[in-house]
C-alpha cells in the first residue's frame, strides 16, 4: 500500500469514532494517531491546543456535551504531498447533533443543527505531528437565530459534498493526475492574484480555469455563490475593494498545496496578509489594520476545469484582530434566551 492511501486508512478509527461517536474509542484513536505532543490549530476562539488530551477537553468534550448525539460525515478525505515533501491528509465534511445545551454562548435550539469542518492532519513516519482546522461556528449561531454579525452577501445554506460524489478518494495513490489537478490550482492562483495590482480583471483569466458552473461554498458570514458571475458579485468584488494590496506581501506565508486524483486541498496558517483599507467586506470598517487570513480550502477538477470549490476563512478570527469580540456581542443579544439545557420529550408518551 503506498503512504499517501496508508495515511488514509490511518485516520478511518478516528473518523468512525465521531461517526457513532464513542469517548472511549475516540480518544484511543486519537492517542494512537498522533504523537503525544502534536499540535492542534483551531478556529476562533479554541486557539492552538497542544496535545491530545488537552485538545479532547478543549475542544471535543464541549461539543459533544451540547450536542450528545453528534455525529461526524465526510464528504471529502485525500491526502498527498506539499512543495516541501510534507505528506498530508485533508477531510471536510460536517458534524451533525441535536443541540440542547449552549456551546460557546451559542444558545441551543433543541433541533438538528449542522456545522462544516475542514481538517488537515501532518504526518512524520506514520503519526499525526499537527492538525489546522476550521469549523464553521457562524454557521451555528445563524440556525439558533443568534447572528450578531452583518448578513452575508452569499447565499446560506447546508453545504454539499461533491456533485460527483467521489470524495472519499480510494487507492492506490495516482501521481500523474494529482501533480496535473494541482499544477491547476496553482496556475489559476498564480493568475488570480495579479488583480486589483493589475487593474483589469480580466487579467486572471477566470474562464480558463472555472467551469461555467462552478460552486463556490464560503464560511458563514461570506455565503456561497455560483458561476464567475456569482463569485465576483458576492464575494471576490468586495473582498478586494476592501483589500486590494491582495497578494502584493507573501513574506513570512506558508501555503501547503496537495493533490489527489481529481482533488486539491491548501492549508496556511495564516496564508493570507493584506490591508483592510476600504469598506465593502462582511460589514468591517477600514481601519487600516493588516489582516492574517487562515483559509483550508478544497478544490474538486472536472475536464481540465475547477467545477467546485470549498473555502473555509476563520472569519472570528478576523473580528477579533479588529477588537470586535463576536462571542461577547452574540451574548449581549441573546441574553434574555434559554441559557440552560433543553429537555426533549421523547414523543412516545401517552
Amino acid at each position: 500500500m503506498d503512504r499517501h492511501t496508508h495515511h488514509k486508512a490511518l485516520l478511518a478509527p478516528l473518523r468512525a469514532a465521531q461517526y457513532n461517536f464513542s469517548e472511549r474509542s475516540y480518544r484511543t484513536a486519537l492517542k494512537e494517531l498522533c504523537v503525544p505532543d502534536a499540535v492542534f490549530r483551531m478556529a476562533h476562539p479554541l486557539g492552538e491546543i497542544e496535545g491530545t488530551e488537552a485538545f479532547f477537553k478543549r475542544a471535543i468534550a464541549p461539543l459533544v456535551k451540547a450536542w450528545p448525539d453528534v455525529e461526524r460525515r465526510d464528504y471529502i478525505v485525500m491526502a498527498g504531498t506539499d512543495g516541501d515533501g510534507q505528506d498530508w491528509v485533508g477531510c471536510g465534511g460536517l458534524f451533525i447533533g441535536t443541540s440542547v445545551e449552549p456551546w460557546l454562548h451559542i444558545p441551543p435550539t433543541g433541533h438538528l443543527t449542522h456545522m462544516r469542518f475542514h481538517e488537515f492532519f501532518r504526518l512524520v513516519d506514520g503519526k499525526v505531528v499537527e492538525m489546522q482546522s476550521l469549523w464553521d461556528i457562524p454557521e451555528v449561531m445563524m440556525q439558533a437565530d443568534a447572528w450578531p454579525m452583518p448578513p452575508s452577501l452569499g447565499r446560506e445554506f447546508n453545504i454539499p459534498g461533491p456533485a460527483s460524489q467521489d470524495g472519499m478518494i480510494p487507492g492506490p495513490y495516482d501521481k500523474e493526475e494529482s501533480q496535473n489537478t494541482k499544477d491547476i490550482i496553482m496556475a489559476m492562483i498564480e493568475k488570480m492574484i495579479l488583480h486589483p495590482a493589475q487593474s483589469d480583471p480580466k487579467v486572471m483569466e477566470l474562464e480558463r480555469f472555472w467551469h461555467p458552473r462552478f460552486n463556490w461554498y464560503g464560511p458563514s458570514g461570506i455565503g456561497s455563490s455560483r458561476g464567475i458571475a456569482g463569485f465576483r458579485n458576492w464575494h471576490q468584488i468586495p473582498f478586494l475593494k476592501a483589500m486590494p494590496d491582495r497578494g502584493k506581501d507573501r513574506t513570512d506565508l506558508k501555503s501547503h498545496f496537495f493533490g489527489d486524483r481529481n482533488y486539491a486541498g491548501v492549508t496556511g496558517w495564516p496564508n493570507m496578509v493584506q490591508t483592510l483599507s476600504h469598506d465593502g467586506w462582511m460589514g468591517l470598517a477600514p481601519s487600516g489594520t493588516r489582516l492574517h487570513l487562515k483559509s483550508l480550502d478544497f478544490w474538486r477538477v472536472e475536464d481540465g476545469l475547477i467545477r467546485e470549490n470549498w473555502v473555509m476563512i476563520d472569519v472570528l478570527e478576523c473580528f477579533h484582530q479588529l477588537g470586535v469580540d463576536v462571542l461577547a456581542r452574540l451574548g449581549e443579544f441573546n441574553k434574555a434566551r434559554n441559557p440552560g439545557r433543553i429537555s426533549i420529550p421523547s414523543g412516545m408518551e401517552a
